[in-house]
């Protein structure tokens, strides 16, 4: 379909986010704590991509996919939150019907390259955990690259079909949405088309992307604690298990967040517990992971601690 035949169908070209309208009197406060966690995320992120990168002693797979996946967590985070911080600043505000759709397709498409590099990461510590000799020659500069770029198209290919469908519905009269960012449940209560397509849809994608992942996730841990219980040493476990628990503690914030947002209902009156679930994925996880990674991470810790006296030195 021509942009010209789309744009002709659409009656509606702004919409307004509501945001948190009903708790007007603390507004300052909730700004002053997005706000917060918007600025510790960037920093935490940024912090881990710059000692992984700067540091000849973090120059491995398993650091260059954490990399990867903070670079994601700011794609997330830059997406939403800016907006969001605006619009809650305001009581709400309006954005445009094609910035919506663009703010749905960029933050849609870093949450799936970010569930796709999880599964990458997963791959990653079954090898090395369960086929250590064979780890350097299977997961080498070339793999890891391989692996990287096949999360971040697929991920930002795949949505492109998902949006495509959204431009193709019709979007008349409405223009209100209760929620913090344009997010797939309330864009589809304003259409007034048939969304059963989309629903199967997204179903699929659902499916394909996320399920399909997850489920690939538990086989690599199931190979992975199967290995750790043969070792005969509790030393020689606990260090096997201290490489993956930081991965096994991101897996669970990102599924258990992604899963209760999307399995609730997208009735009207179950849109108020979709938008406040929402920001399990898009505020919590993104700021908690760099303190996952960083705090319990020995390697990172010592690099930290390293840069640090150097700085004092200095």
């Amino acid at each position: 379909m021509s942009s010209s035949t789309f744009w002709n169908k659409t009656t509606v070209t702004e919409l307004f986010l509501v945001g948190f309208g009903q708790l007007q009197h603390i507004k300052n406060f909730i700004f002053a704590l997005f706000l917060i966690a918007y600025l510790a995320t960037i920093t935490g992120n940024m912090l881990i991509m710059a000692l992984i990168t700067t540091s000849p002693k973090l120059h491995s797979p398993m650091y260059f996919f954490i990399c990867n996946l903070s670079a994601c967590e700011i794609f997330i985070t830059t997406t939403i939150m800016p907006n969001m911080l605006y619009i809650l600043w305001g009581n709400g505000g309006f954005v445009s019907f094609h910035g919506c759709i663009t703010q749905h397709y960029l933050g849609a498409s870093a949450g799936t390259v970010e569930g796709l590099l999880l599964m990458v990461m997963a791959y990653d510590r079954h090898l090395a955990i369960c086929n250590p000799l064979r780890y350097t020659s299977i997961m080498n500069n070339t793999t890891r690259n391989h692996l990287a770029a096949w999360a971040w198209v697929a991920g930002y290919t795949v949505m492109v079909m998902l949006t495509v469908t959204i431009c193709n519905l019709r979007f008349c009269g409405l223009n209100t949405i209760d929620h913090l960012f344009c997010d797939l449940a309330p864009l589809l209560q304003l259409s007034s088309s048939d969304t059963s397509m989309i629903q199967m849809e997204v179903l699929f994608i659902t499916m394909f992307l996320s399920i399909v992942p997850f489920l690939l996730i538990i086989i690599s841990y199931i190979s992975i604690f199967s290995t750790i219980l043969r070792i005969s040493t509790l030393a020689g476990r606990q260090k096997s298990f201290s490489t993956c628990s930081s991965h096994l503690a991101s897996v669970s914030m990102y599924c258990g967040s992604v899963f209760i947002t999307y399995t609730v209902p997208s009735h009207q009156n179950l849109l108020k517990i979709t938008k406040v679930l929402s920001l399990l994925y898009t505020v919590v996880t993104p700021l908690l992971n760099p303190i996952i990674y960083s705090l319990r991470n020995q390697e990172m810790i010592d690099c930290f601690r390293h840069y640090v006296a150097f700085i004092h030195g200095k």
